[in-house]
């Protein structure tokens, strides 16, 4: 197992240096840079002669190739560069904004797991059901709505009208600002995991050794403990690996639309002004934030089912 973990991390530097250099690449050619954003006092452009020393101050002006290789060098030594708008180390401005990151992805998480895989198995558990046919249509309903619509209604009905909690901001990290954005976050991946529940458990109970264990007597609850929830389980692991390794990448309009001082959010502030070590140091976190769920998601696997091996 250790040795199959270490194997999996070190394959992880092959996909994350592949990720920076296509980052690099995309934000070099691209028109436009970060003096070019900025302004006079008077809202006026700079001038070329200011433009011009601007970028020869963080190594804009140099060549691509040298400015890549000197981009490679820094990060194997685990240095993001440093901010253009801020002047401060990108480690420093990510390690500020993952916590409310990671609050708000968990949060989303736990949310869809708790309501979304027991709505699912007894939806199944009951086909055609009254509880089945809303199920599927939440689920339906919750997987085509746009997320910035869902937060909008949240925020207009929950926030505005009944003023029961705080349309925005981060509040010191209080529950209450958490619980409309991890709803309006969460609900996307509550619906998959529903319909993705029913599906897995409807599959298993169709299986021939489901119905050779009801002939032989079991009882729904040996049935269910012991035969379906250890074959869906492989399943259900799998879409809520693919989800929280998203969720991060996901919570970027969520964030933006709270008021949630994430990394979501301190990216797209970073490209809206070309702030390039921002934009390529918060892309590797995420990226990296999703290899890591997808080694954790094969170290279950072999836990919940004996028959998958690690090597």
């Amino acid at each position: 197992m250790g040795r199959y973990i270490l194997r999996r991390l070190l394959q992880m530097i092959p996909t994350l240096l592949a990720v920076a250099a296509l980052i690099f690449l995309i934000f070099s050619v691209l028109p436009g840079s970060f003096a070019g954003t900025m302004t006079g006092g008077g809202r006026r452009a700079l001038s070329p002669e200011l433009v011009a020393q601007i970028n020869a101050q963080f190594g804009l002006d140099k060549p691509l190739p040298v400015r890549f290789w000197d981009y490679l060098v820094r990060l194997v030594q685990f240095d993001l560069g440093t901010s253009f708008r801020t002047r401060e180390p990108v480690m420093d401005l990510i390690a500020a904004r993952i916590w409310p990151s990671l609050q708000l992805a968990l949060s989303a998480m736990a949310l869809a797991v708790t309501v979304g895989i027991p709505l699912g198995f007894l939806a199944a558990m009951r086909p055609g059901s009254l509880l089945d046919s809303v199920t599927m249509i939440g689920a339906v309903s919750g997987l085509s709505m746009p997320q910035f619509w869902l937060g909008l209604l949240l925020m207009y009905v929950f926030a505005l009208q009944l003023g029961w909690l705080p349309s925005f901001g981060y509040g010191e990290g209080r529950l209450r600002n958490l619980i409309l954005p991890a709803i309006a976050l969460g609900f996307a991946p509550l619906a998959l995991l529903a319909r993705t529940t029913r599906a897995g458990v409807l599959e298993v109970m169709a299986s021939d050794h489901i119905r050779t264990a009801m002939a032989k007597g079991a009882s729904p609850s040996q049935m269910v403990r012991w035969h379906v929830l250890r074959n869906v389980m492989v399943l259900i692991v799998t879409t809520m690996g693919l989800q929280i390794g998203s969720l991060l990448g996901q919570a970027l309009v969520i964030e933006k639309l709270f008021s949630w001082p994430g990394l979501g959010s301190l990216m797209v502030d970073s490209v809206a002004i070309r702030d390039i070590p921002v934009v390529q140091g918060t892309i590797l976190v995420i990226v990296l934030w999703f290899l890591v769920i997808n080694v954790l998601v094969d170290v279950i696997y072999a836990a919940i089912d004996p028959r998958i091996s690690l090597r």
